[in-house]
């Protein structure tokens, strides 16, 4: 068994760490993606934390402090890929670790605005297969990931299904009703994802929100995990 933890920090957790890292370290997972992590003081603190729980692996998308990025730690050997030198914007919201059975790809795409990430998943995924994508895609598939039309990318998600990824909670729940953040009006969004490649779908055993550590205001966002069996 293989567990993944997927997470937007909130802006690199701040006061929250402690309680962010004893949350983490309940779940027991294998392989963990942070958005909105911080390659601050705050940032080396929660690496030094996450390498006593047994994160040997970890790689940053972007050196600058202040700036939201990716994190990817693993407790299994991997190698990182990173896109700084692809000219497009962005470039450092995403980051790559090669697996020996499968590319996993850490996400934290910008809310609303103009962006090629897109295009650089689709290229990758079609050169580097079995992939799993996941974190915060600040988008969603209007009028079931919220219950509005304001989101971009939709077609994107659509065509990242059309190159052979899956929702993966989607895979296991069907269309249950779920939202990851939520406004100050109350209004709910499925911002964070997980997709699968086809060939890996037979190894998903679980996919699922864990509200919890949203609601207990460890993050505004609701972590996922993904369960290879």
């Amino acid at each position: 068994m293989i567990k993944f933890l997927s997470w937007n920090i909130q802006q690199g957790g701040g006061s929250r760490i402690r309680g962010i890292l004893s949350f983490v370290a309940k779940q027991k997972a294998d392989i963990l993606v942070f958005s909105e992590f911080r390659n601050n003081n705050a940032g080396t603190l929660i690496r030094q934390k996450l390498l006593e729980q047994g994160f040997l692996f970890q790689f940053v998308s972007l050196k600058e402090s202040d700036t939201n990025s990716v994190l990817i730690a693993s407790k299994y050997p991997c190698q990182a890929r990173l896109f700084v030198n692809s000219k497009i914007d962005f470039n450092h919201s995403v980051i790559a670790c090669d697996f020996d059975a499968f590319h996993l790809y850490g996400v934290y795409l910008p809310h609303k605005k103009k962006h090629k990430l897109f295009d650089l998943l689709n290229t990758e995924i079609k050169k580097h297969k079995p992939a799993l994508i996941m974190g915060d895609f600040n988008t969603g598939k209007n009028f079931i990931d919220q219950k509005g039309d304001s989101f971009w990318y939709t077609k994107d998600l659509k065509q990242l299904e059309t190159d052979g990824l899956s929702d993966a909670f989607r895979y296991v729940h069907g269309e249950a009703e779920t939202y990851s953040w939520y406004s100050h009006q109350g209004n709910g969004y499925r911002y964070d994802h997980i997709y699968v490649d086809a060939d890996l779908l037979p190894l998903v055993k679980d996919c699922d929100y864990l509200h919890e550590a949203r609601e207990s205001k460890l993050s505004d966002h609701s972590p996922m995990i993904l369960n290879f069996g």
